[in-house]
């Protein structure tokens, strides 16, 4: 599982995979994950199934719940059942009212930094036990290394992407106005920052009507 999360082409994939294979080593009937971003966003990403995402959103506006516990604690929680856990004494009911009593959530982490939490949820109560929160646990670092590096590799296929945006928009500004690169560069820089848009974006512009906007 772990070498075939590597595997995966891109985020997208490598999610879906994270959960598919969460349900095939623990059992458990769903599956999520959230992943915590800028600003200290929660957001859960992908689901096996609409309730767990109601689930998860539910933790966000109670304020509690194992699943943000789990990130903040840097631990992995079992719950025997969420109608009776004292825990998390608002979420935990209204969870078992959407038909789901055990879950295990596990944080999903880099040694720098919190990238979210893997939750896996069950139709029964007791379906965890401690052996499940230690096959979790593994699997979740798995998950996380997976994640981890289909984020950076993300990143650096945007970072390639806006390059050669940049480059092709040069190439226009400097046809077009006959400028030399470093010129060009600058005017793209000076009308990104004057106008408060990505530089990437001015660079778009550019390519599609071969000159910056408001230019003659």
């Amino acid at each position: 599982m772990a070498l075939e999360l590597h595997q995966q082409p891109d985020m997208d994939a490598t999610l879906e995979r994270i959960v598919e294979y969460a349900q095939e080593a623990t059992g458990c009937d769903d599956a999520g994950v959230m992943l915590l971003g800028g600003r200290n966003r929660i957001e859960t990403i992908v689901t096996t199934h609409p309730r767990i995402a109601e689930a998860d959103r539910l933790q966000l506006d109670c304020g509690e719940g194992p699943c943000l516990q789990s990130m903040w604690d840097r631990d992995v929680y079992v719950v025997k059942d969420t109608g009776l856990d004292d825990r998390w004494p608002v979420w935990g009911p209204k969870a078992a009212e959407l038909g789901l009593r055990s879950l295990l959530a596990v944080r999903l982490f880099t040694p720098n930094r919190t990238l979210g939490a893997l939750n896996l949820y069950g139709e029964r109560a007791g379906m965890f036990d401690d052996d499940d929160a230690d096959i979790a646990d593994v699997f979740g670092r798995h998950a996380s290394v997976a994640l981890a590096t289909a984020h950076e590799e993300e990143g650096l296929r945007q970072a390639i992407g806006a390059r050669h945006l940049i480059g092709q928009a040069q190439g226009i500004l400097m046809e077009r106005y006959s400028l030399n690169a470093d010129r060009a560069f600058a005017l793209l820089r000076r009308y990104s920052q004057h106008h408060n848009v990505k530089l990437r974006d001015v660079a778009q512009m550019v390519i599609s009507s071969g000159k910056l906007p408001d230019q003659d």
